[in-house]
């Protein structure tokens, strides 16, 4: 059973970084399809970052040259550098996975939530001005 499990988050002033770590239990991140995903109360889980198996990225948008998404197969780690950061960043982010993952990044394509098929249980990070 694959598990995640998410840490890193805080409260930081605008224009600060996290990074924030997500490590994986029961299978190789080497082998799965990888992504950081983010909620606020109220709206809709939005796609932030994902990693293939092979290392293609993909960025949502709004986190594009502020954030960057990486892996470590050896520490069976995820990660998420988030840089520059603002206060519409704040949110709840949650690491999600599908093990094995086929699906490939290529070109930058960013996952949806139905892609993936495990969920770690969130942590908070809170921006203010």
């Amino acid at each position: 059973q694959v598990q995640l499990l998410e840490s890193g988050g805080g409260s930081v002033q605008a224009g600060e970084s996290l990074r924030l770590s997500c490590a994986i239990s029961g299978t190789s991140v080497s082998m799965c399809l990888m992504g950081w995903f983010r909620q606020v109360p109220g709206k809709e889980r939005e796609a932030v970052a994902g990693i293939d198996r092979w290392g293609s990225t993909g960025y949502a948008e709004s986190v594009k040259g502020r954030f960057t998404i990486s892996k470590d197969d050896a520490k069976n780690t995820l990660y998420l550098e988030m840089n520059s950061l603002k206060v519409e960043d704040t949110s709840m982010y949650y690491c999600a996975a599908d093990c094995p993952g086929t699906a490939d990044l290529w070109g930058g394509y960013l996952p949806r939530e139905f892609e993936y098929t495990s969920w770690g249980q969130g942590t908070q990070v809170t921006v203010s001005s």
